[in-house]
C-alpha cells in the first residue's frame, strides 16, 4: 500500500482512485455512523474524497494513509454536526421570535381598534405604509409639526393602551 501512495502524491490519479477504492467502505459506514443519514454519509465520503485528493502532496508519512484519510473524514463530519446544531437552535430562536412577533402584533393591532380614526390612520400610513412625514403632511395638506404633534400624541395613546393591557415595551 505505501507504493500505491506514493505513486498517488507523485500524481498518478489511478494509483489515488485504487486507495479511496479500498478505503471508501470503511469511510462510509464511519460517516454514516456519525451523521445517521445515507445521504449525509455520501455527500461526507465525496467531500473526504476531494479534500484528501487536493491535499495529497501534504501527507507525511505514507504509512499513515488510512489514519489520514479517517482523521480528515471526522473533522468533516463533527463540521457538519455543529453545523445542523447552529442550524436548529437558529431555526429554533426565529421560531421563537416570530410567535413573540406575532403576539406583539395582535395586541397593538387590538389597541389600534379602540383609537380615534384619525390616530389609527396616521400610526397605520407611518409605520406600516411606512410613509415619512411630509407625504403624510402632503396627503393631509396639512404642516409638517401637525403631523408630527399628532404623531407623538397617538403614539402615546397606544403606549397607554398597551400599558394597560401589561405590555408596551415595544412602542
Amino acid at each position: 500500500m505505501k507504493d500505491l501512495v506514493m505513486r498517488a502524491v507523485e500524481g498518478d490519479d489511478a494509483a489515488f482512485t485504487e486507495l479511496m477504492d479500498r478505503h471508501k467502505i470503511q469511510l462510509y459506514k464511519m460517516a454514516y455512523s456519525y451523521l445517521r443519514n445515507e445521504d449525509d454519509a455520501v455527500e461526507a465520503l465525496q467531500e473526504v474524497t476531494f479534500r484528501a485528493y487536493r491535499a495529497l502532496k501534504k501527507i507525511k508519512n505514507p504509512d499513515f494513509f488510512s489514519t489520514w484519510l479517517i482523521r480528515i473524514l471526522l473533522n468533516y463530519c463533527m463540521d457538519v454536526q455543529k453545523s445542523k446544531k447552529r442550524m436548529i437552535v437558529d431555526i429554533e430562536k426565529m421560531e421563537q421570535a416570530a410567535v413573540y412577533q406575532n403576539h406583539k402584533s395582535i395586541e397593538i393591532e387590538q389597541a389600534m381598534k379602540e383609537m380615534e380614526t384619525k390616530q389609527r390612520e396616521l400610526l397605520e400610513l407611518k409605520y406600516f405604509h411606512e410613509l415619512k412625514i411630509t407625504e403624510i403632511a402632503e396627503l393631509w395638506q396639512c404642516p409638517e409639526g401637525t403631523v408630527k404633534t399628532r404623531l407623538y400624541k397617538a403614539l402615546k395613546i397606544l403606549k397607554s393602551k398597551l400599558e394597560a393591557k401589561g405590555d408596551a415595551s415595544n412602542v
